[in-house]
């Protein structure tokens, strides 16, 4: 099941969960994967290219 998270219509409701939240960062170029551990949690990683985030608060 973990291949195919990231495909439109897998899952238990709508099944466009986590395949718009995929869509949605490629714009900005950040990559998302899942390096959860079966049957005991659910995890994700981002991969944020150098320039696309900001740490702390503009004044």
């Amino acid at each position: 099941m973990r291949s195919k998270n990231f495909s439109c219509g897998v899952g238990k409701n709508t099944g466009i969960g986590l395949f718009l939240i995929r869509e949605i960062l490629s714009i900005i170029s950040i990559i998302i994967t899942e390096n959860g551990i079966p049957g005991k949690r659910a995890g994700f990683e981002m991969v944020i290219p150098d320039g696309r985030y900001r740490i702390g608060r503009d004044e």
